[in-house]
């Protein structure tokens, strides 16, 4: 048995991320050095205000709001999502031994799951979900592209960001499953631009109207009547975020600038980590059957990342961010194989040195942070 580990050591990498996760869920509970609570409390009380449709949702259900139902509701949310992906992996690849290097490095990235872990009540994750939902129903009628835009418009309500962190990938979902297998005719191609339409509208919205309408004295004297310990003041540190303006953020973002470019050298070191898995995508993408997919492929990355850099410029949770980008090129690369394609992909070669020692300082690595790397 140990013979076949040696050679083959992936499972027992798949293992070994899985006890990386419980450590990182395990500090998350206990030593809390951020805990996002305070969007479990905001809701539509006074009116239409951005960052506040999970609060809602809570709301319909407890008037008064435990702590421990961030843990509770991102570690569900987590757990779904998890699920899924291995529902999608297995559609798209399939669990044979040829496989396990390209799914370690994917699912046991820090950039993936173990950073979902770490920024645990975050809204992230939530864009991640949906997006793989897309990538698993069917998508056959214009109804695909509806679902496409009702997700976009849920995520706006969760946090306009989404409108540059997953809605650019969900885009690519939608163009690539629905608008390239079917062609365009007058009623997908109006659905879709009224839909990219209303969903820039709700950004616009939620970006310059959906500040909060009363002082903020009296939002957190309503936000402590919600919670179910209101001495926790501390959790309610965060309430300026609801009146900050986004020229604010920018300013906030370019004068944490020099310190926080420091952490690009450690962003850029963990993407190296990844070649085998960048060099798998390179050849899915090559293998594509038709030309102008290819092109496509690589417009729908530069795309997005475009997107990514955007939000580096204004919002400076950069580790965030960065993982986030990976967990969009990672969903792209299902995009691709789901394309007609005139050849088979090598797989990632599983006994390669090089190979089996990324992968293990990959598994061992157990997150990227939220602002700064670790």
């Amino acid at each position: 048995m140990r013979a076949s580990i040696a050679q083959n050591p992936w499972r027992l990498m798949l293992a070994v991320n899985a006890v990386v996760v419980a450590g990182v869920f395990i500090h998350k509970i206990f030593l809390q050095p951020y805990v996002p609570y305070i969007h479990l409390l905001v809701n539509y009380q006074f009116g239409f205000i951005k960052r506040a449709l999970i609060g809602a949702l809570v709301g319909l259900f407890t008037a008064k709001v435990p702590v421990w139902l961030v843990f509770a509701l991102g570690g569900a949310v987590w757990l779904l999502t998890l699920g899924l992906f291995v529902e999608l992996f297995r559609r798209t690849f399939g669990f044979a031994d040829r496989n396990m290097p390209l799914f370690t490095f994917i699912a046991g990235s820090p950039f993936f799951f173990k950073n979902f872990m770490h920024s645990l009540g975050h809204f992230d994750i939530y864009g991640c979900l949906l997006a793989i939902v897309l990538l698993l129903v069917p998508a056959r009628s214009v109804l695909f592209v509806v679902l496409a835009a009702l997700f976009s418009v849920i995520l706006i309500l969760i946090h306009h960001i989404h409108l540059l962190m997953y809605v650019p990938t969900i885009i690519v979902i939608v163009a690539a499953r629905h608008y390239l297998v079917h062609g365009l005719n007058r009623l997908n191609l109006t659905i879709g631009i009224l839909s990219v339409a209303s969903v820039g509208a709700l950004f616009f919205a939620a970006q310059f109207w959906g500040t909060m309408p009363i002082p903020e004295a009296d939002f957190v004297q309503y936000l402590k009547g919600r919670m179910a310990d209101p001495s926790r003041t501390n959790l309610l540190s965060f309430s300026y975020i609801w009146y900050q303006p986004l020229s604010k953020e920018i300013a906030d973002t370019w004068a944490r600038m020099p310190s926080n470019i420091l952490g690009v050298p450690v962003f850029a070191l963990l993407i190296w980590l990844h070649t085998p898995l960048w060099r798998y995508f390179a050849e899915s993408i090559r293998a594509l059957a038709s030309e102008t997919h290819r092109r496509l492929v690589v417009a729908a990355l530069v795309g997005v990342s475009l997107a990514y850099l955007v939000m580096f410029a204004i919002v400076f949770d950069y580790s965030r961010w960065m993982s986030n980008w990976a967990v969009c090129m990672f969903l792209i690369l299902h995009v691709v194989r789901m394309l007609p394609a005139a050849r088979q992909t090598p797989p990632i070669p599983s006994e390669d040195r090089t190979t089996n020692v990324f992968g293990w300082i990959v598994t061992l690595y157990p997150r990227v942070g939220i602002v700064r790397p670790f």
